[in-house]
């Protein structure tokens, strides 16, 4: 029968006593227990804790006619409890950690310096020359073709007078820049809109 192994102990501990570690060493020179139970019995008996296991294996052996009856023998004994060992983190969960408190550490310092670092300039409407040509371009555009369609417009109607063709070509060309014009300033509130929401929104999740 295996003995259990006193390097490795499992199950209860108790405190050594010194009526403990008298009997210890009276089991450790006793013959009628096995040379690996005296063995155990001989380095138990140094040692400030002993298994429970174990000792109650060492008295069951040992000779009934000098052995203490058990309630002496673990008479002021206590129970030691011992703290399990923290489970170590798999590599893999120690990188996943190691990139949250990096991504932490930015979002952090992005927040220390947002009101010292320099904002990109915003963009503004036809900054640039080729902006500014291609919008000539395009409303030329539109106010030739609101011309011609008035022009043909008028010419159908008026029995193709030169006159009233010449107004309709006018009057088209008068609401095709009207409707540019419209589009225009459409198309910039929206996007001033649009960077006054991307402005605004560092502050709004801040206070949430």
């Amino acid at each position: 029968m295996d003995q259990p192994d006193p390097t490795n102990p499992s199950g209860l501990i108790l405190s050594a006593t010194e009526s403990i570690r008298s009997f210890l060493d009276l089991a450790s020179g006793d013959l009628r227990l096995s040379d690996e139970l005296r063995g155990i019995a001989s380095d138990l008996r140094s040692r400030n804790t002993v298994p429970y296991k174990l000792l109650r294996a060492i008295w069951a052996g040992s000779d009934p006619s000098t052995r203490p009856d058990l309630s002496g023998l673990f008479s002021g004994s206590d129970f030691v409890f011992t703290s399990p060992k923290p489970r170590e983190k798999s590599e893999e969960l120690k990188l996943r950690l190691l990139k949250l408190r990096e991504i932490a550490e930015r979002k952090e310092y992005a927040e220390l310096v947002k009101d010292i670092t320099p904002r990109k300039q915003v963009e503004e409407p036809f900054s640039s020359y080729k902006d500014q040509l291609g919008f000539g371009l395009h409303v030329g555009l539109t106010m030739f073709t609101g011309y011609l369609v008035g022009y043909a417009s008028f010419r159908a109607l008026f029995n193709r007078n030169p006159a009233l063709s010449a107004a309709g070509g006018i009057l088209g060309l008068v609401l095709a820049m009207l409707v540019e014009t419209l589009l225009f300033i459409i198309k910039t509130s929206k996007d001033d809109q649009v960077q006054s929401a991307k402005s605004f929104t560092p502050t709004t999740k801040k206070n949430q």
